[in-house]
């Protein structure tokens, strides 16, 4: 039994489940992605590219004929989702936390006839989140501030998946009484006494020279450049995730 006929030809607006779908073995079936899809490398080249995340080119996903759009709640707008609607079935994602990310890796295996693919993905994630659980169980909680963007200065905060990975790291977010991705200060971040300051590699790609200025302006804190895939893609990017949440802690 293939691919069910109905999903032949899938078009998705969100990266990490563009990912997801190669690895459940899909590539075939998709034939568009945003300019943002870059695991593999070479799907930018191999596949049409029908605009961003934020904004898309109706016209083009039309031209592609696709019987599903895959979108996510945070990642799509609302525009975007209502367009996709009009053209093909569309789904949308929410993810929150691990359950959701493989209750999405799950829903993938019915929707495109690659359960026992599914499950293996499952059962591999499960067994390295035991792991990395024995793996923190006696580290001690530091307190963070996980910063995404700068000018204006924005953190990842409370109802966000990064917030949920955070915590399995034992990471206690200095701003978890706020909600999704506020704009916060420097100043606030040194008055909240965040040992650790992460500066995620996306949306902002923050860099070295960064460091130096939260260093200045935050004192007793310290700066870590980290992985933002790692700590925001969900599906098939998670299995790769706790080796290198293994690897910030051994730097750390």
């Amino acid at each position: 039994m293939g691919i069910d006929k109905k999903y032949k030809r899938i078009i998705s607006l969100v990266p990490s489940q563009t990912e997801l779908l190669v690895d459940l073995g899909l590539e075939d079936s998709i034939v568009g992605v945003t300019k943002f899809c870059v695991h593999p490398k070479h799907l930018l080249k191999t596949k049409t590219v029908v605009g961003g995340t934020k904004n898309i080119k109706t016209d083009k996903i039309k031209e592609l004929q696709p019987d599903i759009i895959l979108c996510n709640k945070e990642e799509n707008t609302k525009e975007i989702v209502e367009a996709c609607q009009q053209i093909a079935y569309t789904h949308v994602s929410d993810i929150f936390t691990l359950a959701d990310a493989i209750d999405i890796i799950s829903l993938y295996g019915s929707f495109f006839d690659k359960k026992k693919e599914a499950d293996k993905m499952i059962h591999e994630l499960e067994s390295k989140v035991i792991d990395f659980k024995n793996f923190i169980h006696d580290r001690k909680s530091r307190k963070v501030a996980y910063f995404i963007w700068k000018n204006p200065w924005m953190v990842a905060a409370n109802n966000t998946f990064i917030n949920h990975l955070l915590e399995l790291n034992k990471f206690e977010n200095i701003y978890s009484d706020l909600e999704r991705y506020p704009e916060v200060t420097l100043e606030t971040t040194k008055q909240r006494k965040a040992e650790l300051v992460l500066l995620s590699s996306e949306p902002f790609p923050f860099k070295e020279k960064h460091t130096a200025k939260i260093k200045e302006h935050t004192s007793n804190s310290t700066p870590i450049l980290v992985d933002g895939e790692y700590f925001s893609w969900y599906g098939s990017r998670l299995l790769k995730a706790f080796d290198y949440f293994k690897e910030l802690h051994s730097r750390i």
